[in-house]
């Protein structure tokens, strides 16, 4: 009994001789061939919106570090988008320990930075001449 044994144990089972990954059929499959093409189309389009998305702000990130440069500032940071579409991003630098708001161009065209401080500066007041009661000025 124990030789019947030692026989079935020395069996070898087959092997298959090649499979579909080492042949290079891998892609025969359709499934695999068009799961490829639709997680290449995806990706292209997943690019480009973020691409158009961010656009605005790497713009006028070169336009800030630009002003920056020039003006011998430290470049703090952008918003992401224009918000009020005057063609124009929000962006900060230090300068000489003050924070310079500025104003950075979001198109290709428009590249650079001009100072904005907006309704945080003092309005220019003229002196107006005041009638006295006689009507005289």
């Amino acid at each position: 009994m124990a030789e019947i044994q030692e026989e079935k144990t020395n069996e070898v089972t087959p092997v298959p001789a090649q499979s579909n990954a080492q042949e290079g059929n891998f892609l025969q499959n359709w499934k695999i061939k068009v799961g490829l093409i639709a997680s290449g189309v995806i990706a292209v389009v997943v690019g480009l919106f973020l691409l158009m998305f961010f656009w605005q702000h790497i713009i006028a990130g070169k336009g800030m570090n630009a002003w920056s440069k020039r003006a011998g500032a430290q470049p703090i940071e952008c918003m992401i988008k224009d918000t009020n579409n005057d063609g124009y991003v929000s962006c900060s630098a230090m300068l000489e320990g003050e924070v310079v708001p500025l104003e950075c161009g979001s198109s290709i065209f428009n590249i650079g930075c001009r100072v904005n401080y907006g309704a945080a500066a003092a309005p220019v007041l003229r002196p107006t001449p005041v009638p006295n009661g006689r009507g005289r000025l």
